[in-house]
């Protein structure tokens, strides 16, 4: 399991779609965006129309342990993009409708963590290399408001313990990209 971190727009993404092409032909990208509105279809169009043909694609922010049980070992890597889009995702599943000042984020982060679990513990027995993209917020300032800062604090955390977990971690600034965990 290899992690790719840094600021939005960094270069992570580019960086982890060459690492995963290195293996060969038949690449799994899994794409944990939803489509919200208008830009994001957009986007979302673009990022397909841009991977190479004999990629293949799973959409979805749920059950990824399963999907890498079920298709590791039919994909030379697998790249998944990306952790920060796949906790916001599970956090608002769990969340539903409540309003942040009333969310349980205990109960949120403990839902994070056992889905990452389920999927570190699908990467260890996978046969393919598993590149996954997280966005580090924490460079910025503390947010205003209460989501926000939840929502960044959980996660550090999911970074920090995905980091602890991965053979390599990567950081990415300005399209430069710097190896700070694992052999060179």
């Amino acid at each position: 399991m290899i992690l790719i971190t840094g600021g939005a727009r960094s270069g992570k993404s580019g960086l982890a779609e060459r690492m995963a092409a290195r293996h060969g032909e038949r690449v799994l990208y899994i794409a944990t965006s939803l489509v919200t509105d208008d830009e994001m279809a957009d986007r979302i169009a673009h990022h397909r129309a841009s991977r190479p043909a004999t990629w293949s694609t799973h959409e979805g922010f749920t059950g990824l342990g399963e999907v890498l049980r079920t298709q590791g070992a039919q994909h030379d890597a697998i790249m998944l993009e990306c952790i920060t889009t796949l906790m916001t995702n599970l956090m608002f599943a769990h969340a539903g409708d409540t309003p942040p000042e009333q969310m349980d984020f205990a109960a949120i982060e403990t839902y994070i963590e056992q889905q990452i679990d389920a999927l570190m513990q699908a990467a260890a027995d996978c046969p393919a290399p598993l590149y996954l993209v997280t966005n580090e917020v924490g460079f910025g300032i503390v947010p205003e408001h209460l989501l926000a800062r939840r929502f960044r604090d959980i996660a550090g955390r999911i970074n920090q313990r995905l980091a602890a977990n991965a053979t390599e971690v990567w950081l990415v600034i300005s399209g430069i990209d710097m190896k700070i965990k694992g052999v060179s």
